[in-house]
């Protein structure tokens, strides 16, 4: 633990170091952000305003769709700005975090430098050409390896931060239970004592649209089951959280250690696997299958990926759910069979 630390402490001090006196300061956040994005996002930005006196902006594409994610924004006061809102000419340093160049899953620009990388998923070689880059594949979230940079340069955690991670940290591990180390877990513990219950409530407990529910009834209509696969299709949506949120939901099925889902926003196939047992990689698995036909990524247990573009009518997005599961039970060696109905 304490080599950890003292790796986060002589890495952070290289950050503000580097980003002193060289200007404006963007950081990117992946698309559609989730709390462990926007907490990394906003602890950064915490770090660099109080070590170096920078204003730093948080930009990111998509929108912030998870209805406990737009508690967490509004009720912690993250201030965020799209990328069609900005002028990057204006950035000077550009910073990634819980992200990284080429990857797909971020609106930054692929021909515009990125200087510092902070994330927790696997290393990509376009990364190890930027200045500065701290990829630790083995914490379960980028907010911890943020949490340890404010404990390094001894910068105080008020409330508002601590809940801000906590709930990230909460989130990315399912409460401990998912792909975390004794890193997050010691993180999670300190937090938690420093977090405000009340915001935590709020934030867990948000109230979502109409619509929401309206997916859950598509997903389960339309889920297929081969064997202790299942796959669903959610075709149009509005909110590409979605697609993760039901396969959260699914994986909880008796039975089923594979869930893969999909739905088109915008004209982009948006997928999201999720798997039970930690005999299977899920974002290696979820490269193999998309392949070519977008980009893909993740952790053990949970990836996802973008096919773009994806339009036509709905005859396209079932050849598209055909192909991707003959691929997917072809990587499990799985026999491909007729599926069967969640619900008869």
């Amino acid at each position: 633990m304490s080599f950890e630390m003292d790796y986060s402490r002589d890495f952070s001090a290289r950050i503000l170091e580097f980003v002193r006196g060289k200007g404006k300061v963007l950081i990117v956040a992946h698309d559609n952000p989730d709390p462990d994005s926007l907490a990394a996002a906003f602890a950064l930005r915490h770090m660099l305003e109080v070590n170096a006196n920078i204003d730093a902006t948080i930009a990111f594409g998509g929108i912030i769709g998870r209805g406990e994610n737009r508690a967490m924004v509004k009720e912690l006061e993250i201030k965020t700005v799209q990328f069609e809102d900005l002028d990057l000419d204006q950035y000077k340093v550009v910073c990634m975090v819980d992200t990284q160049p080429g990857t797909g899953n971020n609106s930054f620009p692929s021909d515009r430098d990125v200087h510092i990388v902070i994330d927790h998923h696997p290393l990509r070689d376009r990364t190890r050409k930027c200045k500065l880059y701290d990829v630790r594949e083995g914490y379960g979230a980028a907010a911890t390896i943020l949490y340890e940079y404010l404990l390094g340069q001894e910068v105080y955690v008020g409330t508002k931060l601590a809940t801000i991670l906590f709930y990230a940290i909460k989130s990315e591990t399912q409460d401990l239970g998912r792909e975390w180390t004794e890193y997050d877990r010691a993180a999670y513990l300190n937090l938690l004592q420093l977090s405000n219950n009340r915001i935590l409530y709020n934030i867990a407990h948000a109230q979502v649209p109409r619509e929401y529910f309206s997916s859950y009834n598509r997903a389960i209509e339309n889920a297929r089951l081969y064997g202790s696969v299942m796959v669903f299709n959610l075709y149009e949506i509005d909110n590409p959280d979605v697609v993760a949120d039901m396969a959260d939901f699914l994986l909880r099925m008796e039975g089923i250690d594979v869930v893969l889902g999909m739905g088109r926003y915008k004209g982009k196939a948006v997928l999201s696997l999720r798997i039970s047992s930690h005999d299977i990689l899920a974002g290696p698995l979820l490269r193999s299958v998309v392949g070519d036909l977008g980009t893909a990524g993740g952790h053990g247990m949970t990836a996802g990926a973008q096919i773009d573009p994806m339009n036509g009518n709905l005859a396209v997005l079932r050849e598209l759910e055909t192909s991707l599961t003959r691929r997917l039970l072809k990587e499990l060696d799985r026999p491909v069979e007729k599926g069967k109905r969640l619900v008869l």
